[in-house]
This record gives C-alpha cells, structure tokens and sequence, in this order.
C-alpha cells in the first residue's frame, strides 16, 4: 500500500565523487531505493522494502564493494553531478552537526523544505531570479514551509539566508579529487524581502513589576530566570543554561558560555544587588552542595538545565496571574528590548558587553526603542535661540 505522507529522509555512504552510495524511499510506494553512479550514468534500483536500518546497511555495504572492486584500482575520474540533495547531503554530515541544537532542527527543516520546492535532482547551479522569486511568492501564501500557513517576511529572510549560506559553502568547498562543489553562487547579491514593520516588543516597567509580583506563585525557577533577563539582558537560552560553575559570588559575576550564546560569543558580566539576591534566595538555598549542576534545574530532572518549552510556559502562566492580556512580542526578548533601551545613555561598546551582544548595529536596529519622554527630553533639551 503506497503511503499518503511523503517521506524524504535519505542516507548516503561513501565519497562524494569517487564510491558514493544513496538510499531514500520512493515518495509513491514508499519502499527504500539505491542511487549510485556508473561510468557518468546515475542508477537507481528499488531494494524491495522499508526497512530503514537495513536500507543504510545495504548502502554501507554497496560503498565498500564499489571502493573494492574499482576495475582501474582507482578512484572514478569523471565527477559526479552535484544535485541539490546531495549537496544538503553533505552539508547536513560535515556543517550541520557543528551548530547548536536548535540550529540542527532548523537546518533539517529547511532543507526538506526546499528540496520539497526545488527538487531533489535540481541542479544548484541552476538556481536563478526566478527561483529566488517563486519561493518568496510560495512561502508568503503559505503553499510551501513545514506550517503552510502564511508568514512573515522575517521569516522568508531567515529562509532565504540559510540557502546562501550553503552556497556560499559549496563554493568553498572542494571534493576529494580537489575541484569545487560549485563555481560560484549562483543566488549571490540577490535581495532577501524586508519587514517594513516588525514586531519588536518593549516590555515596560509596569508590566515587568506585575510580572515580578507573581513571579514566585508561579516557580521558583521562573523567578529567577526572570530576576536574571531584566539585570542581565541575556537570551533566555543562554540564561536556563547557567550552571552555579558560571557563578562567582566573590567577584559577582556570571560567565556566558560560547556554547550557550547565539552569537558564540563567551564573556563575563558583572551581577548586579538584584541578580545576587535572586540567586542565592531564590536557588542556592535548594542546592547547597551543587557544584557543576544547573542553575534552573528542569522540574523531573534536576541533573539536566530547565527546557525551552518549560521556560515558555512559565511566563505564559505569569502573565495570566499578573492579568496582562496576551501580546504578540511580548515575552521573554522583550526584557532583553528593555535592557537595551533602559540603558541607552551609555556607550554602545559598554551597552554590547553587558548584555553580549558582537555588533552595535544589531543593538540600534532590533533591540534600543526611544520612549515618547526619551524624545521629549531629547527636545527640550535642545538650545534656544532668543529673539
């Protein structure tokens, strides 16, 4: 029976160019099929079943024949056409598995996404304007993207940046016989679409007060997360990732580590009276003996940092006992809005050092919004000229 949900995992085995060997399941009978190539020819065979461990052993084995029985002893000297799933193929074995978590789900994301839009045999150095144009148009409408639902030009953007970025790799990089795995980008110096005017959310005094006030009825954990993004102005995924190895209570400071920054930028920021007390109040007190052990331990699990899903939740909950009407925008990035824009007189360099951030544009552009006293301020401090 042919399946109704089109799979579009795939395994390869072997070197690119010389024995390279791959199984993917056939997107109408779902049984697994192997591709090789053969005197500049691509091959493909059905392997009769759905097995998908067994479908990459074979593969496996397929690899080692072909390196095996080579008939010039050799490795094959014409060079395999590069499609568009093989080069992901590659990227998602040498590029993907170096970036964060979160990084890795978003790039096997995409990349299902536009092998889904392009093809898994399309040439990438066919890729032209035109291309670049129908996906923007598909993706906006929501006919192509993991939701298929409509979304946003930020969105497309980031889509959109990923892709170059891979070919901006592939035309880098060179396979085992030295030769490049494209030319060049052919996408280079096209233009990504803009949000004209993109939600960016500043969490106000008053709303931080009413969330502060609940912070403790809803957990402990949340409390201090809390505490931590308003003095700190740090990423909630940095700040749930804290471990008390990053704490120094001597010389009040907290170590980000790179691993943990979006940015990988590791740095050491000083803690200010309200950071300390949250601390040592609010979590110490519950792990006396902790050394390396997370600072927001999640709740099943204290051996393991609090999760995405559980940090999201308790602000969600937060913001129903302190009953502030949902927001678009408004979570926890909005804190990190308002440490930018609470602390705007000072420096940019100071600014980016507090609060880790690599580039003073990004903190102009996304993050610093002047408040309507800002500008009043700003105004009448202006000098007068008397008649």
């Amino acid at each position: 029976m042919a399946r109704t949900k089109r799979d579009r995992r795939s395994y390869s085995a072997g070197e690119w160019g010389r024995n390279r060997v791959r199984v993917f399941p056939d997107p109408k009978t779902g049984l697994y099929q192997i591709e090789w190539r053969e005197n500049g020819r691509r091959l493909t065979r059905s392997l009769g079943h759905r097995d998908w461990t067994r479908a990459k052993r074979q593969a496996d084995e397929a690899a080692a024949g072909f390196a095996v029985h080579d008939p010039n002893g050799k490795a094959e000297a014409e060079a395999e056409l590069l499609t568009l799933g093989t080069l992901f193929d590659i990227y998602g074995e040498e590029v993907t598995p170096t970036k964060a978590d979160r990084s890795r789900r978003y790039d096997r994301v995409a990349m299902r996404m536009f092998l889904g839009f392009f093809g898994l045999d399309r040439d990438p150095a066919t890729l032209s304007q035109r291309d670049w144009d129908r996906f923007i148009r598909a993706r906006r409408v929501g006919k192509v993207g993991p939701s298929g639902k409509p979304v946003s030009d930020r969105t497309v953007e980031f889509d959109l940046r990923f892709l170059i970025a891979v070919l901006n790799w592939a035309s880098k990089s060179r396979d085992e016989n030295g030769r490049l795995l494209l030319d060049s980008n052919p996408l280079r110096g096209l233009k990504t679409p803009k949000e004209k005017n993109p939600t960016r959310v500043v969490l106000s005094d008053e709303e931080y007060g009413a969330l502060l006030g609940v912070s403790r009825q809803v957990d402990w954990r949340f409390h201090v997360a809390l505490v931590l993004a308003h003095e700190t102005g740090h990423r909630i995924g940095a700040i749930r990732q804290l471990r008390w190895s990053d704490i120094d209570f001597e010389d009040r400071t907290i170590v980000w580590r790179a691993e943990h920054e979006k940015t990988g930028y590791e740095h050491v920021t000083p803690m200010t009276d309200e950071a300390v007390v949250a601390l040592e109040e609010a979590a110490q007190r519950r792990y006396p003996d902790a050394n390396d052990s997370p600072v927001l331990p999640a709740p099943r699990d204290t051996s393991r940092c609090a999760s995405l899903s559980a940090v999201r939740y308790w602000w969600d909950k937060a913001q129903k006992l302190a009953g502030l009407e949902p927001k678009r925008g408004r979570g926890w990035h909005s804190l990190r809005r308002k440490f930018a824009s609470d602390l705007m007189a000072l420096p940019l360099k100071v600014l980016c050092e507090l609060g880790g951030w690599k580039e003073a544009q990004t903190v102009l552009r996304c993050y610093q919004q002047a408040d309507a006293g800002q500008l009043r301020k700003a105004l009448e401090s202006r000098p007068r000229v008397r008649a």
